[in-house]
């Protein structure tokens, strides 16, 4: 079992140059979900991308939120995105249904995959939410690859789940919606005795849903392969903390990360301008190269191989486990 692979086509090297585009269409598909089209203000196409890939959306206000690309990866003169309003959350959703009308301008940063297809012979998709955004372009792609699939959705009620008719017109016999107020919630042990062996189950939804099917999958199958995506990171005791020093090599900056803040938060002081997301460690937007030292990961995205290299690392959770870090910033 594996969660949350790290996708090969990240390169911490590469540009990550804010795209301005623009808000050319808006539709509710669901309760509370609105789905945006995106395209750049010149007319240029946009970076490719793979199913799983999200795009990091840097709002008029400043906020730059994560979500999930849930269109035609071969239409790369636009993309896709579904937002679900939560009105008790951090503030992005709101601003993005609230302010984001055709006509507006926003940024975009070019797509990274952190939830990539693996290549398997069968696939057995289940998703509970909004959590459906990164799993209907994988059920699209499968389905166009001729190779069997499952889709198990569940959701509040019907109303509040989106593409349902698209999913049930790729083949209906294989999409099984469950809607909470009529059907309870998926029968995730059921999902897992049945997945056929070797096939690989993709899992994107609310952490109740992520950390049954993980029960599951450990407790009674070693012979299918699971990938998960979190909306929020999972509770991690993390014992007193210490504080540390790290210099910031190209800026030539050295800085004291006390016990009671992030790296990132002291790096954002120091120096400004240093790209991030998610703050919880499920995104990847602030993946750092480690020149020396040894951090202490805490997010939810590196291998234990990765994190026993100590190459890169996560400056919104990490810390480090030696007096000292030197970090590629």
């Amino acid at each position: 079992m594996s969660v949350i692979d790290k996708g090969s086509s990240d390169d911490l090297t590469k540009a990550n140059a804010v795209v301005p585009v623009e808000v050319v269409g808006r539709e509710h598909v669901a309760l509370d979900v609105v789905a945006l089209e995106l395209c750049p203000t010149d007319g240029s196409q946009l970076p490719p991308w793979s199913p799983g890939a999200h795009v990091d959306l840097v709002l008029p206000s400043g906020l730059t939120r994560q979500y999930s690309l849930c269109g035609d990866p071969s239409r790369l003169g636009a993309y896709q995105i579904a937002v679900h309003r939560v009105d008790h959350g951090r503030g992005g959703s709101m601003e993005v249904h609230e302010h984001l009308l055709p006509g507006a301008i926003v940024g975009i940063r070019p797509p990274r995959n952190r939830f990539p297809l693996v290549n398997a012979e069968k696939y057995v998709f289940v998703a509970g939410g909004i959590g459906i955004t990164p799993i209907s372009a994988m059920v699209r792609e499968i389905e166009a690859r001729g190779l069997p699939w499952r889709l198990v959705y569940g959701g509040r009620s019907l109303d509040r789940m989106a593409f349902t008719d698209d999913l049930t017109a790729l083949g209906s016999d294989r999409v099984e919606l469950v809607p909470q107020d009529e059907a309870g919630f998926p029968d995730l042990r059921a999902v897992v005795r049945d997945a056929p062996a070797g096939a690989a189950v993709y899992c994107c939804g609310p952490a109740p849903m992520l950390a049954a099917i993980e029960h599951e999958v450990s407790a009674t199958r070693d012979d299918i392969e699971l990938r998960i995506e979190r909306f929020v990171a999972p509770d991690e005791p993390q014992g007193e903390r210490q504080a540390f020093e790290v210099e910031l090599r190209r800026s030539g900056v050295t800085v004291t990360v006390p016990a009671d803040r992030s790296i990132l938060d002291v790096v954002i002081d120091a120096i400004g301008d240093v790209e991030f997301s998610c703050e919880q460690g499920i995104c990847g937007a602030c993946e750092t190269k480690v020149l020396a030292g040894r951090p202490e990961h805490h997010d939810e995205l590196l291998s234990p191989e990765e994190r026993a290299e100590g190459v890169t690392m996560m400056i919104c959770v990490g810390r480090s486990k030696t007096p000292r870090l030197v970090l590629d910033l």
